[in-house]
């Protein structure tokens, strides 16, 4: 059997294989570059108090729940820079599956300078990173 009858099927398949694991543009892009279906449904915005913010986000889509705590966590960075702060901490995050849309119940302190905790975030880093990687923000 010559070495290219052999080769020649095997290519195409391979490429196709290349080809759909390839990140796209949008809402499809995964932090791990691979691709998703993910529907971004929306964010809820609830303030609490002066700084405390609630924030409720849903998607589809999603293997887990680290898309919707991604989600919820770029809507508090917008949210924060549109409110005239820089920085977050995050409290906690709740997540939740049903029917295949999860959901997120996040709670963050908002504030001008980078507060005291270990779960911080610089909200213009987050917002860009968000950016990058197809998830809206608020």
């Amino acid at each position: 059997m010559h070495l290219n009858a052999f080769i020649s099927p095997v290519l195409p398949a391979l490429a196709l294989g290349v080809t759909a694991c390839a990140p796209v543009d949008g809402n499809g892009v995964t932090r791990n570059g691979g691709v998703a279906d993910l529907d971004y449904i929306g964010v809820e915005t609830r303030l609490l108090e002066d700084d405390l913010v609630n924030f409720r986000a849903a998607l589809s889509g999603s293997e887990t729940g680290e898309d919707v705590r991604a989600y919820a966590e770029c809507a508090a960075a917008q949210y924060a820079l549109i409110r005239g702060f820089g920085f977050a901490r995050h409290l906690r995050t709740n997540v939740e599956i049903e029917n295949g849309i999860w959901r997120g119940d996040a709670v963050y302190v908002i504030s001008a300078s980078l507060p005291r905790g270990l779960k911080t975030i610089d909200a213009e880093v987050i917002v860009s990173n968000c950016e990058e990687n197809g998830i809206p923000t608020v």
